[in-house]
């Protein structure tokens, strides 16, 4: 018989009750039981809505306080302690948080397990048989979910740049099948074990090691059945690899990879139960049913409907919760969409229809053909005047006028900063009297002049500590928005927001993704109000903050109906209109932010040419309108450059900022080898760890930073915005950072001379070395 199957669900609640309830236990204002106690109602409300929607086979381990990957760290040695599963994840006062980077290519986080030549792994957590336990005890039996080995050492690092993580593989398989045992024994029937690295490129060493660890679970675990799950792409030449290990089933992702199916059908033997990942795990559009059965029939027809599961294409963590809990979206465009608990039943209307036959789903099948009628044909989808102006784009229009050294010497005319200037990446401290300010003015309990009193004095506080501190550049600190791409969405005409919407970035940062479900355009400037307001109490600059092009992209649930590239312009028109209107009212320098450039990277490599074509024009379009005198910033945060290096240099920013402070500038490495020739702001301090830097951390930190790059290339700022971060913490490590900055500035004027690294006459900075 055909059944359903789910490969995880969302884990932070209707009203995001495990942001709430961690971030108290972080205060100490709850206990520690009490956290677990609310772990524990979140997961039976999850499995319990899985079971009355029609699920038959229900995930367990799915469920995180912080990320699955360190779950895992956790399960194969770290331990159960509550406490330092946190500190791994945020690090303390005296340890540094671990690495964390972005899970494939979603805007999830995992925080990076570390690996060492000779490490050895001991099953060392409960967590996935105590979740079992508990879900059996409310009468559900689940298939508990593992990230795989392979994946598991694949997304590692290790401080030996030479070291491959897959030499521990013989370490680390005895405690995977001591894990798979231990489950069977507890009556698991069968375990989910996500590798989604095979959709990535494989070298020999890692096809070899897929092979020996399933062969290795065959022997030692042989009670154990196995889901080989894999999402997010096509597994192409990995397929024949999975078709061959000792598994019970493979789930493949039929969204992202449709034309696998008939392929897989021809290659995965027959007594292996294929999964058909058929609804949209990462997005917000409900399922062509009509399309999707088309795809499934014949499918099950050939392989048989008891050989067969329907099934998301991954996860549903990427996915809000409950559609039912946005009533504010007006009702033609809430009949577009589909949250985590919506895809549940078109799971399973998709196995009435294929069981019982379309008349018994004829209801159901029928609303949903005129959903994706309405979609099809809504006039609000498409603006001629944004395909007009798509249409009129000339090749000038994404280059700077002159090239960077020009630019470098007429920037530091106009800006006249000290060596080392210091700035920040944009947001400041949003406390409590922040947002509760922003709920009262939604709520009309503040009205618009009184919130906007309330803005501006929490900009000028902004502007004063800044000052006070000795910043070189300010930021007007982003009170007024909510998110740096939902502020900017709610601008925008082809974007609709919801306000239960919320998926998990990491640990307790949570998002609530814009949709865009039409065509882009600025119908009025969205930033130059508050950015002419800070800068007329500071005679500093101050930047001008805006979101760039492809990370509005990628953190929004995006319309399936074009290819992303369009959408992508048509949003860095409208920042290319907001960057127009700050530099005409006086801005000096404008950062325009893309943490996301790199997560947009196909999986696989030979797709990496033409996304990167596109993402890159997409932000020289928004950015490169100005004349040479305005500085163009943008700031990238945990990625990987050394396969993108030319790319990130032909984004042609005068100044990129990124992440380097928990990878102790390792991160600068490539742009040393490279020989980037902008200037850059390596990250002297996590901004996602509570802890304060100590003066000596961060000296030490640009030494290395100073002894790699020319000094007048060099900026020092934190990691990434402050939004985060409380104002006593904030302070103090800005304060340190500025020390920092001026104990380098008097170290190069002893050993160098003041003539040779190019102090002018004001204390300013020279374009170039004079020496």
């Amino acid at each position: 018989m055909l059944k359903t199957a789910n490969c995880g669900y969302p884990r932070i609640g209707e009203s995001r009750e495990l942001k709430k309830a961690t971030e108290s236990y972080w205060k100490r204002e709850i206990s520690k039981d009490a956290l677990i106690q609310a772990g524990r109602e979140l997961r039976k409300k999850n499995w319990l809505t899985q079971k009355e929607a029609g699920i038959d086979i229900i995930p367990s381990n799915d469920f995180s306080f912080y990320d699955q990957m360190l779950d895992m760290t956790a399960l194969l040695g770290a331990g159960d302690d509550l406490d330092a599963y946190f500190a791994m994840a945020r690090g303390t006062q005296t340890v540094p948080a671990m690495e964390m980077t972005k899970w494939f290519d979603t805007n999830y986080h995992y925080i990076v397990p570390e690996f060492s030549k000779g490490q050895k792994f001991s099953l060392s957590s409960s967590k996935p048989f105590d979740e079992f336990n508990e879900a059996k005890s409310l009468g559900i039996k689940t298939r508990p979910v593992l990230i795989g080995p392979i994946t598991y050492l694949l997304l590692g690092k290790s401080k030996d740049a030479k070291f491959s993580s897959l030499r521990l593989l013989g370490n680390i398989l005895p405690v995977y099948a001591a894990a798979l045992k231990k489950l069977a024994s507890l009556g698991a029937e069968s375990v989910q074990i996500d590798e989604p690295a095979l959709v990535l490129d494989l070298d020999d060493s890692a096809k070899s090691a897929f092979k020996k660890a399933y062969a290795f679970f065959a022997k030692e675990a042989p009670g154990v059945s196995l889901m080989l799950t894999t999402y997010f792409g096509p597994l192409k030449d990995n397929l024949k690899i999975a078709a061959g290990l000792p598994v019970e089933g493979i789930h493949l992702d039929l969204v992202r990879a449709p034309e696998e199916l008939a392929q897989a059908l021809r290659i995965i033997p027959k007594n292996k139960v294929l999964s058909l990942g058929i609804v949209d795990g990462r997005n917000i559009w409900k399922t062509d049913l009509k399309k999707a059965l088309g795809l499934l029939k014949p499918a099950i027809q050939k392989r048989g409907a008891e050989n067969c599961l329907i099934a998301p294409s991954c996860s549903l963590v990427h996915s809000p919760m409950d559609l039912d809990l946005e009533t504010g979206l007006d009702a033609e465009l809430k009949n577009w969409l589909s949250f985590a608990k919506q895809k549940l039943h078109e799971i399973k209307t998709l196995r009435t229809a294929l069981v019982k036959g379309e008349k018994a789903a004829a209801p159901a099948l029928a609303e949903n053909a005129k959903a994706m009628q309405s979609r099809k044909s809504s006039p609000r989808i498409h603006r001629k005047s944004v395909a007009a102006r798509l249409k009129a784009v000339k090749p000038k229009d994404a280059s700077r006028k002159s090239a960077f050294k020009v630019r470098q010497a007429l920037q530091s005319q106009r800006l006249n900063l000290p060596l080392f200037p210091t700035t920040t990446i944009g947001s400041f401290p949003q406390t409590a009297d922040v947002r509760q300010a922003r709920a009262s003015f939604k709520k009309g309990g503040l009205t618009q002049e009184a919130y906007d009193f309330f803005l501006k004095q929490k900009t000028k506080e902004a502007i004063d500590r800044q000052n006070a501190l000795g910043l070189d550049v300010l930021v007007h600190g982003e009170f007024e928005r909510n998110d740096m791409v939902e502020y900017f969405g709610e601008q925008l005409r082809g974007f609709v927001f919801t306000k239960n919407g919320w998926v998990q970035s990491y640990g307790s940062r949570y998002v609530k993704p814009p949709v865009i479900y039409g065509d882009v355009e600025r119908p009025t400037p969205m930033t130059t109000r508050w950015t002419a307001y800070a800068q007329s109490l500071t005679d500093k600059p101050v930047k001008g903050m805006l979101t760039g092009p492809i990370t509005i992209l990628q953190w929004s649930f995006v319309r399936n109906d074009q290819p992303r590239s369009r959408t992508a312009k048509q949003i860095a028109l409208a920042i290319r209109d907001e960057v127009s209107d700050l530099e005409k009212q006086g801005t000096a320098v404008i950062q325009i932010d893309e943490p996301a450039i790199r997560e947009g990277l196909p999986l696989r490599r030979k797709d990496w040419a033409a996304y990167l074509k596109w993402a890159v024009e997409s932000f020289k379009l928004s950015s490169c309108g100005v004349a040479d005198q305005t500085q163009i910033h943008t700031h990238m945060c945990y990625s990987e450059f050394n396969d993108i290096i030319k790319s990130i240099a032909a984004l042609d920013a005068d100044v990129i900022s990124i992440e380097t402070s928990r990878s102790q500038m390792e991160l600068l490495d490539v742009f040393v080898k490279f020989r980037y020739p902008n200037e850059i702001g390596p990250g002297v301090y996590d901004i996602h760890s509570p802890r304060v830097p100590t003066l000596e951390e961060i000296k030490n930190l640009l030494k290395k930073a100073a002894s790699v790059l020319p000094a007048r290339n060099i900026w020092v700022n934190p990691d990434c915005g402050l939004k985060t971060r409380g104002w006593e913490e904030t302070t103090a490590a800005l304060k340190a950072m500025v020390e920092g900055a001026k104990a380098m500035r008097s170290q190069y004027v002893r050993q160098n001379g003041a003539g040779q690294i190019g102090f002018s006459k004001k204390g300013g900075r020279a374009a170039l070395v004079r020496g």
